[in-house]
């Protein structure tokens, strides 16, 4: 990646120690429901950005990484803990996980893999009562948190 090139997105773990950017947008986001994903989430899906490894590059800190099976690994932050990515061993791309951008907003999933294990409750979600943080919480236990995350930016 030309270290000149103005980032496009941008993202990394929870407490800052890791970074990251790229100079294109994603070739395409998807939902991996396989149960490799959901473990290395911890949630039952993964949401991914597939971004060709020349329009990446680590800004701050290098992550630890996972070799989950014989032709892939999993980068995560060692310090905090924050799933960040996953990539075929020697493959051109790289998968960073969608709510490890700043704006996860603007990655939405066109396509979903390992529909064997999605689970059959994902489909209802939307179905569900929701409420804000602030609504289950309350106002004045919202001012009395004190967030350790690092901000959505540099």
């Amino acid at each position: 990646m030309n270290d000149h090139a103005k980032p496009s997105l941008t993202g990394g773990c929870q407490c800052g120690a890791i970074r990251f950017a790229l100079t294109a947008q994603p070739a395409w986001i998807s939902i991996c429901h396989c149960r490799m994903c959901q473990k290395a989430s911890g949630a039952p899906f993964a949401s991914l950005a597939d971004i060709p490894r020349a329009n990446f590059r680590w800004t701050r800190g290098t992550p630890a990484t996972f070799r989950s099976s014989s032709i892939a690994e999993r980068a995560f932050c060692a310090a905090c803990g924050t799933p960040l990515s996953f990539s075929r061993i020697g493959g051109p791309c790289i998968e960073i996980m969608t709510g490890a951008f700043d704006r996860p907003d603007l990655l939405v999933p066109t396509r979903q893999y390992g529909t064997e294990s999605r689970l059959g409750w994902v489909v209802t979600i939307v179905n569900l009562p929701s409420h804000t943080t602030i609504e289950n919480y309350g106002p004045e236990k919202m001012a009395s948190i004190i967030s350790h995350q690092h901000p959505d930016h540099d």
